[in-house]
């Protein structure tokens, strides 16, 4: 890895630019993305449970064989589409296309939203590699959004791939603020989300050529004897699983909710 990837003003460049985008969407009236419930809608609400980050971060928390990017740090990691590298890294991740939201929701004030905090998501591509580690070349399937009125943050990805060991997955950390992830320590949050087997097995199945060995490592997995699910609560497990519509072909869109006590 050399020196020309690494940027050490990624959120000071990406947050004038940000703000003044949303401000301007706010002014016309334009909103974004899925037809989301609001909190006032939902029945319930419960807290997520804090997960591990998994040893593929990359957001300057470890170093796993002689990784030490900080992609936080880079230029243009605030973003909806997480499909293309960034920040001068080569590649866009294959797959099928997944447009999630993630409502950021106070689990200890009546499931009300949560508008300003800052997530960061990042998951394995359509084989089960990670980028900055497997691919050390590439940075894709890693951004940040800024939870919006509704609590929502929305990105565009791929539907992720289902290595060996491990139920199909996106890791997340919450920060209170943009300014607060830069060094990925003082996160509100770190959990991850799931997806229903259906789900899976239907993509897995269609993309076969692209998701080489979904079909096969899905098959070896459950929910149920997952390292990091399977000691959820069922109302946790229910809220954490995402709900997607779409189908292989056109793509997939989804929703979940994570829950924080403030």
């Amino acid at each position: 890895m050399t020196d020309t990837h690494d940027h050490d003003h990624g959120l000071k460049h990406d947050l004038p630019r940000l703000i003044g985008r949303r401000r301007a969407l706010a002014l016309l009236g334009v909103g974004g993305g899925l037809a989301m419930a609001s909190p006032a809608n939902a029945l319930m609400c419960v807290a997520d449970q804090w997960e591990t980050a998994g040893p593929y971060p990359a957001d300057g928390t470890n170093a796993k064989a002689g990784q030490t990017v900080n992609v936080l740090t880079q230029e243009g990691v605030i973003r909806h589409d997480i499909r293309p590298s960034f920040g001068g890294y080569s590649g866009t991740a294959a797959g099928v296309p997944l447009t999630f939201q993630m409502q950021l929701v106070d689990t200890k004030n009546g499931c009300a939203p949560l508008a300003g905090y800052a997530v960061y998501a990042w998951h394995c591509d359509a084989t089960g590699n990670y980028t900055l580690y497997d691919l050390t070349d590439q940075n894709y399937l890693r951004g940040v959004g800024v939870s919006d009125e509704n609590g929502i943050v929305e990105f565009t990805s791929i539907f992720p791939g289902c290595y060996n060991g491990r139920w199909p997955h996106v890791h997340f950390e919450v920060f209170a603020t943009p300014e607060d992830i830069a060094t990925g320590r003082d996160s509100l949050l770190i959990s991850q989300f799931a997806f229903a087997e259906a789900d899976c097995a239907t993509v897995y199945a269609a993309k076969s050529d692209i998701y080489t060995n979904g079909t096969r490592n899905l098959g070896r997995q459950s929910l149920t004897r997952d390292g990091i699910f399977r000691d959820s609560s069922a109302a946790q497990m229910a809220q954490r699983t995402m709900a997607v519509t779409g189908d292989p072909e056109g793509g997939y869109t989804g929703t979940v909710m994570i829950g924080l006590e403030t």
